[in-house]
């Protein structure tokens, strides 16, 4: 996962708010972006890895303890970053490759966590697809590019194919271009691409479709299609119901933020709800790195939580890369919910 670079962020602070010039590709036109319905709003949940839903009984204590606590969501990670397709897909492409490493019992999963009531999201990692990078010979790799047909269409696919399976909505991750190049130049063309692709994915289904970003993604610069990643805030925002901004803490760089916890997660979200009306469900922070002096884990997680709920977003999710929510619990405990 991305994040937020602090000293880009702040540099943006200051920069102008004009437009680029043009780029090579023509920005898509504008849209009305149709109102997201109820069922997107107001989840609050974790990620779990497919590793960890492998391990008899875990998805159970999770979902008991979820409901413990009053929250309602569980991210199962469907295509990870090593570009494995964690469940016996029926994308062709995908066996061709060799990505298909079906681990995950969709059935059972989601059998589970809709008998008790909860909210099921595909995460889906896009673009960052070492199998097939190798596969494609992609200059890039272990990046495949929002440019290449062969990656718009497989990653299409699959989503298709997660919805048709039963999820309440698909997440889509590493929807980007490496972060290489300077902040700054005119990214139009890159930017282009990316809301292309999500124009693409969007088409075919029928579910919700929410996008991970990264944290600086919200700052105000951004507006300016500056950025190498291609990621421009206003342009997704036509083509997704929600957000989920990585916004953690620890990611930035000067450590004023770093040891701000409660200010960093509260500035970024209300830079980017000034920005666009979709909803920001933010992922936060419940991995150990970066803590400030004197505080513990599951205080550092409070503070998020405060942050997240002031600024009025619209639900919030907990990263943990190993699924260990130990702190969560405990955060959750002091907080009497």
């Amino acid at each position: 996962m991305g994040a937020a670079i602090l000293a880009v962020a702040l540099l943006g602070l200051a920069w102008s708010g004009h437009a680029p010039a043009p780029g090579s590709l023509p920005v898509p036109p504008q849209e009305p972006q149709p109102a997201p319905g109820p069922d997107v709003h107001g989840h609050r949940g974790v990620y779990l890895t497919s590793y960890s839903l492998t391990r008899p009984g875990f998805l159970s204590g999770i979902l008991d303890r979820l409901a413990d606590y009053g929250l309602d969501t569980v991210v199962v990670n469907v295509k990870n970053m090593h570009g494995e397709v964690c469940y016996p897909t029926e994308v062709e492409l995908a066996h061709r490759i060799g990505a298909v490493a079906p681990r995950l019992d969709l059935t059972q999963i989601l059998g589970e966590i809709h008998s008790r009531g909860m909210y099921a999201v595909a995460r889906q990692v896009v673009f960052y697809d070492p199998n097939l990078a190798a596969y494609l010979h992609s200059p890039a790799a272990p990046w495949v590019l929002p440019s290449e047909e062969v990656a718009v269409e497989y990653n299409v696919a699959l989503a298709e194919e997660l919805a048709a399976l039963g999820f309440d909505e698909i997440q889509l991750d590493y929807v980007r271009f490496p972060d290489e190049g300077e902040i700054g130049a005119d990214y139009s063309a890159r930017c282009a691409a990316v809301e292309e692709f999500l124009a693409r994915v969007k088409d075919g289904l029928s579910l919700p479709l929410s996008v991970d970003i990264f944290g600086r993604v919200l700052w105000p610069w951004n507006a300016r299609r500056i950025d190498p990643i291609g990621q421009h805030l206003e342009g997704m925002a036509r083509y997704v119901e929600v957000f989920s901004p990585m916004i953690y803490p620890s990611h930035y760089v000067e450590q004023a933020l770093k040891d701000d916890p409660y200010g960093t997660v509260l500035r970024a979200l209300e830079h980017g709800m000034a920005r666009v009306d979709t909803p920001m469900r933010p992922f936060l922070q419940a991995f150990e790195l970066a803590l400030p002096a004197g505080m513990t884990l599951p205080q550092y997680i409070v503070a998020q939580i405060r942050a997240a709920e002031e600024s009025g977003a619209d639900g919030y999710l907990f990263w943990n890369p190993r699924a260990d929510y130990t702190a969560l619990w405990q955060a959750l405990e002091s907080l009497g919910r």
